[in-house]
């Protein structure tokens, strides 16, 4: 018996097989994220491996049997992965794993487009919690929907392809900065000055009487093209995310960098592992959206859906939905903070969790005195670790920083508050919320495991 603690890190315990499927397993994540820089656009995602997996739609009337496999898309946003398995639900309940794939952005408002000094802008209101200096100058690319009168949906993409142009929020130059720089950086760029540059060339037939001939000038390209008009925008949600494509980091490529990690990097592996797990027991996996804001609204984690899914899971088997709920079992697959020696006042060493050295459990997340939190349990601990031992999973526990200094909060408590057992765990993420964020290929591929052993 091994008396004391020592973590471990994935890469030194992997043999060169494990290294491989460690790559592999990446590469799909990557191509994974590339398409899901949105919740809209990982739900959409979702749907499709879900029916090239043999996943047909759910249907709350439906009786579901056991082996039967099923998806639920929510208003476009928010899904569910079902499969039943033999086990007596209201016995052995549900294998539940939550991940949100809403990630921190610039939503237009309502409003947004105007013309000053010759160029056309479009306004933004920031979604979560961002640095808002680090949106400046950097490419963004433009996605969501419009829509427009009689009901017409209309997808919108641009800036990801490389023939595609991109869009830009101006930051001002280092000559001129001198009062800015005196300013902390929570107040050199304000939120309202996140404008961003979308047309510069003006229209050649307007009016002499017209003033905004850049702004009439985009307004004619996007009516062209999409069949948009400036009231359209009222319909509409969309939103500037960071433009380009996940990158792997170093000479190794053992890192990623890449927009939307939070938490998407938590998302892919719970839905791989739901894919490919042969379990006995009734699996959930859900893609949950507005998490960045609070989990409200139709598609947030508060919103009565995931009760909704249990009670026609229970109702199939004529099982009470409580007896379901009180014997379930959850994941709240998020991210937490990965300890960064360059800014290492912030965090507790030995109560921090590594690049590297595995899924990262969380026993609780809040603020300072343990607020706004899911604390689980001893037994629901122990649980998890005997079910990740079992399979071998590499894990470690930790905080999110120092007591005092900040903290965060996840999706476990809504769903502790629905009576289920529930504990935090994800992958370690360096630069978490900026718009390029940094997590290890090792770190993904252990919550695979962990999802795996956590399902089976």
């Amino acid at each position: 018996m091994e008396l004391k603690y020592t973590r471990k890190n994935v890469y030194k315990e992997a043999d060169g097989a494990e290294l491989e499927k460690i790559y592999d397993f990446a590469e799909g994540y990557k191509h994974f994220l590339d398409n899901s820089k949105t919740e809209r656009d990982a739900s959409v995602e979702a749907e499709k491996l879900a029916l090239e997996n043999g996943f047909k739609p759910f249907s709350f009337s439906e009786k579901l049997k056991a082996g039967d496999k099923r998806y639920f898309l929510n208003r476009g946003k928010n899904i569910f992965l079902i499969k039943v398995g033999k086990e007596d639900v209201a016995k052995d309940g549900i294998r539940i794993m939550v991940a949100h794939v809403d990630s921190p952005r610039l939503d237009l408002k309502p409003n947004p487009m105007y013309e000053e000094a010759g160029l056309c802008y479009l306004k933004t209101h920031y979604y979560g919690g961002i640095k808002k200096y680090q949106w400046t100058a950097i490419p963004l690319a433009l996605h969501g929907v419009v829509m427009l009168p009689g009901g017409k949906k209309k997808d919108v993409c641009i800036g990801e392809e490389d023939s595609d142009p991109i869009f830009y929020i101006t930051d001002l130059l280092p000559h001129l900065a001198s009062e800015q720089s005196q300013k902390t950086l929570g107040k050199a760029i304000e939120g309202e000055n996140l404008n961003a540059v979308v047309g510069g060339l003006p229209a050649v037939d307007c009016g002499e009487d017209e003033k905004e001939t850049v702004k009439a000038a985009v307004l004619n390209l996007l009516n062209k093209k999409y069949g948009i008009t400036e009231v359209d925008f009222q319909c509409s949600e969309l939103c500037f995310v960071p433009a380009g494509r996940a990158r792997d980091v170093g000479f190794d490529g053992a890192l990623i960098s890449a927009y939307g990690h939070d938490d998407k990097v938590c998302a892919y592996p719970e839905m791989r592992a739901i894919f490919d797990c042969d379990s006995p027991h009734t699996v959930v996996a859900v893609f949950a959206d507005k998490e960045e804001v609070g989990s409200d609204g139709t598609t947030g984690m508060q919103s009565k859906v995931i009760s909704d899914v249990i009670e026609t899971i229970a109702h199939s088997f004529n099982a009470n939905p409580i007896e379901v709920r009180y014997n379930s079992k959850c994941i709240s697959a998020d991210v937490t903070a990965g300890y960064d020696p360059t800014y290492a006042s912030v965090f507790e060493k030995r109560n921090s969790t590594y690049i590297s050295c595995g899924a990262a459990v969380s026993k609780y997340t809040g603020a300072r005195g343990k607020s706004s939190t899911n604390d689980t349990s001893a037994e629901y601990m122990g649980f998890i670790r005997d079910v990740f031992d079992k399979d071998g999973v590499i894990w470690q526990t930790g905080e999110l920083g120092a007591i005092d200094l900040g903290g965060g909060g996840t999706v476990a408590k809504y769903i502790g508050n629905l009576g289920i057992d529930t504990v935090d765990v994800g992958v370690p993420v360096l630069s978490m919320h900026a718009p390029y964020e940094l997590i290890s290929k090792a770190d993904v591929y252990a919550l695979y495991k962990a999802c795996l052993a956590f399902c089976k």
